[in-house]
Parts: structure tokens; C-alpha cells; sequence
């Protein structure tokens, strides 16, 4: 059996490297690395395969940047000379991104079966690019792996039918639980003179917090006013430090005394930052599971979230732009008046397994 695993950006190589250490163990399947070229910057993606143990990719696309529509389009118009000359019995994409949905209409169109990992997860936001390329990657779907039955529920709500649906839990766990102990190990706060849960962790990319100036200069101010009291680390994304500049906000960033500015960090020095924190501040939505996991306090700065068990088991406050909200938060977290966090269901470091589980199955693999 042969299958392309599709990479476009940093959450999928977290995603990915599990399911193909699994799927290692059977001589029988051919695992396919395809890289889109999403990402490109060196810790924005070629860090990771060191830091997760993964193969180097079979395939790059080279795509890089662009528009949603160009970017999409490219990967297209590159994906699909791939699949005719592979060949594969099955396309296997992860997450959300333009490449997950781009190879999946490619994919469907030629008909070969696909799998979604983390399908179902819904933000309910259509104006989130991400919810879109959920709701047409799911659709076009043969099989649908989910991390939580939040999700579950949401495919059944949407009318896919109930046997192309299997909970497996979340595969990012597996890959944060598989690199804790060695990222621990890095101390990464020691680089800037910190000490465990001494500081705040910060990071910032969705387009609804930078791409609008009026809402990214909120956001400053309230960073400014927290970093008065602790250390903030910031490792500045490079969508974000290009919208700093063109605001130009930049020099004003700099001189805030608590924050300390970075460069994107790998996967195993960015956990090793995360699991020492005293609170973590993100618009992603990878991070609110990982602080779930990790036990380590998170403020979303979004109106709303694809992980609302981060919420309900977990550390996740869901506080949106507003500084007042964020403050009062941020209060209850130095109180301590929320109970201990529990790790949800599924969330337990053998999701990947049960994937190539129903791979197996499915497939009527030995």
C-alpha cells in the first residue's frame, strides 16, 4: 500500500510524525513524505525533522508564500503530476492549512481516498480561512480521524455519515508527549537570565490580530502593561513581524522593558519555553492544547476556538482582544481560582496508533 503524507506548515509536521513512526512497523505500507513548501523559513519547518525524528521529505513543492488563492492554486497545479506518477492508494492530509485543502480537492478529483487527521474541529468562524478549508477537506473525505467527540459530533451535525467518522484523540499530543522529556532538558528561559514560571509566553499570527492594525495596537498596549510586572517572551512570527513594520510598530515593540523579542524557535526549544511558563498568551490553536497537556495556563486572544475542551478539561481562557477581559483573566490565573485542569479524552500519547489501527482495517492490511 502506498500513501502521501502531506506537510505544508508547522502544526502538520507535529501531526505527521507519529502516525509515520507507526506506520514504520509495517513493512507492508510505503509512506510517501510530501513537503508543499507552505512554510519555508528554516524554524518555521526544516527545524522540525530533526526535533521530531522525521525523515527528510521524498517531495518539496517549493511553493513558499503567497495570496490564499495563489498559494492554493500552486500546490494544486504542482500536487497533481505527483499523484499521477505515484500513484498512491491513499492521500493522507493533516490540520488546516492550504495545502491540506489544495491536495485534497486534488486528490478527489483524481479519485484517490483521503484521510483527514483532526477532522471536524470547528472554530464556527467562516471568516477564519482555516474554518473553510475544514469544512471542504472533511467533505471530501473518506476517512475521518477526530481528536475529540466535540468534533465527532460536529461531522455527524454536518451530515457525514456516522462510518466514515473514527475518535482517535489528538495526534499532537503524541508528538508533545514523545519530546517533552528531552525538551525539558533545554531550559530555553536560561538564554534570556529567566527562571521557571517566572514569565509569560506570547505569540501572535492570525490575521483578525495582525493584519488590523486598530486590534494589533490593542494588543501592544495590554502586552506593554503586563510586561511591566514579568518577563514576556515573544518569538515574533515572520507574518508578524512584517505587519510591526508596515504599522510601523516595530521600534515601539522594542522598547517595551519586559519583552523580550526572538526568532521563531524549533519544536523542542519552543515546548521546552512553554512547559515552564507561568501563562501563555497565543492566537494558535495548537498551543492551547499543548498548555492543556503541559498543565501551564493560556489566555486565547481570539472570539472564539476550534478546542472548546481546552476550556471545559484544561487550562484555556478564551479572552479575546479586550484589554479588561485579558487583565481580570489574568487575575483569576495569579489567584489560582480555577480548579485542576484534567487531560481530555484521547489525549494520551496513542492516537497515531489508533489511526494505523483503522489504516489496518480498513485497508485489510496484515
Amino acid at each position: 500500500m502506498k500513501i502521501i503524507h502531506v506537510a505544508g506548515a508547522r502544526p502538520n509536521f507535529m501531526k505527521l510524525a507519529p502516525i509515520l513512526r507507526e506506520l514504520k512497523k509495517m513493512p507492508e505500507v510505503h509512506s510517501i513524505l510530501l513537503h508543499t513548501g507552505q512554510h519555508y523559513d528554516v524554524n518555521m519547518s526544516d527545524v522540525f525533522f530533526d526535533d521530531l525524528n522525521l525523515p527528510w521529505p521524498d517531495i518539496n513543492l517549493e511553493v513558499g508564500s503567497g495570496s490564499h488563492a495563489f498559494q492554493t492554486a500552486q500546490v494544486m497545479e504542482r500536487f497533481e503530476p505527483v499523484v499521477l506518477s505515484e500513484k498512491p492508494d491513499l492521500v493522507l492530509v493533516v490540520g488546516d492549512v492550504n495545502s491540506t485543502l489544495a491536495c485534497s480537492l486534488v486528490a478527489a478529483k483524481l479519485d484517490i481516498p483521503i484521510a483527514h487527521v483532526e477532522a471536524g474541529v470547528r472554530s464556527f468562524d467562516r471568516n477564519m480561512p482555516e474554518e473553510i478549508n475544514r469544512i471542504v477537506t472533511d467533505t471530501l473525505s473518506e476517512l475521518l480521524f477526530t481528536p475529540s467527540l466535540h468534533a465527532s459530533k460536529n461531522l455527524l451535525n454536518q451530515g457525514i455519515p456516522a462510518e466514515k467518522i473514527y475518535f482517535v484523540g489528538n495526534v499532537m499530543v503524541d508528538s508533545l508527549l514523545y519530546a517533552l522529556q528531552i525538551a525539558r532538558k533545554r531550559s530555553v528561559w536560561k538564554r534570556w537570565g529567566l527562571k521557571p514560571g517566572s514569565y509569560a509566553v506570547l505569540t501572535l499570527h492570525r490575521a483578525s490580530n495582525v493584519d488590523d492594525y486598530e486590534t494589533l495596537r490593542e494588543l501592544l498596549a495590554v502586552i506593554a502593561q503586563i510586561s511591566q510586572g514579568q518577563p514576556v517572551v515573544f518569538p515574533v512570527h515572520p507574518r508578524t513581524s512584517h505587519r510591526l513594520m508596515d504599522a510601523g510598530l516595530d521600534a515601539l515593540v522594542q522598547s517595551f522593558p519586559g519583552l523580550i523579542l526572538c526568532e521563531p524557535l524549533g519544536y523542542l526549544d519552543f515546548i521546552s519555553l512553554l512547559s515552564d511558563a507561568r501563562v501563555v498568551l497565543t492566537d494558535s490553536g495548537g498551543i492551547q492544547s499543548e498548555t492543556t497537556i503541559l498543565g501551564v495556563h493560556c489566555l486565547t486572544l481570539r472570539q472564539n476556538t476550534e478546542w472548546p475542551e481546552t476550556i471545559e478539561h484544561g487550562t484555556n481562557y478564551l479572552v479575546g482582544t479586550n484589554q479588561e477581559r485579558i487583565l481580570q483573566a489574568l487575575d483569576e490565573i495569579y489567584k489560582n481560582k480555577r480548579g485542576q485542569p484534567e487531560r481530555p479524552e484521547g489525549w494520551d500519547g496513542k492516537a497515531a496508533s489508533r489511526i494505523v489501527a483503522v489504516l489496518r482495517r480498513h485497508f485489510h492490511l496484515q
